[in-house]
């Protein structure tokens, strides 16, 4: 039961005018072309990198901050690459295709 359901038990003779609509965040743009997930090393620290996303800068950087705080990592987004601090691939390729990205592992 979502709030306007909730709102239309508790006022039944309410309408409500378009204003007062509850509006919906636009989703992340879902690309055919699968997201490269890579693992390194950078001084001796592993890192998980994703790239190969087409869309906006802020849809990408969307998805980042998503991802860091479902992980509760740390990270960046630089260069057109999400950085994640860890190996965090598979639970990363996890969530992407939950959004409905395909995502392909690279290296190892």
């Amino acid at each position: 039961m979502d709030l306007q359901d909730q709102l239309k038990h508790l006022f039944p003779d309410h309408t409500p005018k378009e204003e007062e609509k509850i509006k919906v965040q636009k989703d992340i743009w879902i690309q055919d072309e699968p997201i490269i997930c890579k693992y390194e090393k950078r001084k001796g620290k592993p890192i998980t990198i994703l790239e190969g996303y087409n869309g906006t800068d802020a849809d990408f950087k969307k998805l980042a901050k998503e991802l860091k705080t479902k992980l509760s990592v740390g990270g960046s987004f630089k260069n057109n690459s999400i950085i994640i601090q860890g190996d965090y691939r598979d639970k990363i390729m996890q969530i992407l295709t939950d959004k409905g990205f395909k995502a392909k592992r690279v290296g190892g």
